[in-house]
């Protein structure tokens, strides 16, 4: 994840592209991407990729950015499919609240919390996840803030809700993760995590909520990947 500094402490600020490359990336998610319904998740539909491994590659080539990070924002993770069931089934958790997607990706969570009636932020540093949320936002027929920041750079904005799908598989990632999440708890915000098992997820401060049956999609997943669960950190 860049390390782009965010100073602020309110979520004033949105990072936009201009104008013609905005169109075209909009025209690059939709021509490379179909409207579908993730199994555990069919009440949310979403711009996904078939091919996610061709499309980081097609992604280099035609918008002429060799070095692109993976299209995280093209596939629903096991780990946020289940956090964002939980939010549909736990409505009552957020509803009402200000919630906080961070490392958003497609916008699945976002968009889970704000059909259960949640005021929502969605966070991540990819301009194409920002194209995606925007669609798949409109796509589901609620309003969701895009933010394009590294806000682990920075002490977490007042939000009542910070809800994270599938951040934990990459090392030092997850140590600013849980640096920071540890910080938002300690400020009085409420954090969930959805994971269905990856290396680095925490091994204590966990409550676990709930524990979900999972589809895994074999492009990006394992076949082993069979059940994600729902934590509140507790500390």
């Amino acid at each position: 994840m860049p390390h782009n500094a965010f100073q602020a402490r309110t979520l004033d600020e949105l990072a936009t592209v201009d104008a013609d490359t905005a169109d075209l990336l909009r025209a690059f998610v939709l021509a490379n991407t179909e409207l579908r319904r993730p199994d555990d998740v069919p009440e949310v539909q979403l711009h996904l990729a078939r091919d996610l491994t061709a499309l980081w590659a097609q992604s280099e080539a035609e918008l002429g950015r060799p070095g692109l990070e993976p299209p995280f924002w093209a596939t629903a993770w096991a780990g946020g499919r289940a956090l964002a069931r939980y939010l549909l089934d736990a409505r009552a958790a957020i509803s009402g609240r200000s919630v906080l997607d961070l490392g958003s990706g497609s916008g699945l969570c976002a968009i889970a919390a704000a059909l259960a009636g949640a005021t929502v932020t969605a966070v991540d540093v990819d301009d194409l996840s920002m194209v995606a949320i925007d669609l798949n936002a409109a796509a589901n027929g609620v309003q969701v803030r895009r933010l394009q920041r590294d806000l682990l750079a920075a002490e977490p904005p007042d939000m009542d809700v910070v809800v994270a799908g599938d951040v934990w598989y990459e090392r030092t990632m997850s140590e600013r993760v849980l640096a920071w999440l540890r910080r938002a708890r300690r400020r009085g915000t409420d954090v969930l995590l959805g994971d269905p098992g990856r290396a680095y997820l925490p091994t204590q401060g966990l409550e676990l909520l709930a524990g979900y049956p999972v589809t895994a999609d074999l492009a990006v997943e394992s076949a082993a990947v069979t059940q994600a669960r729902v934590f509140r950190l507790s500390g």
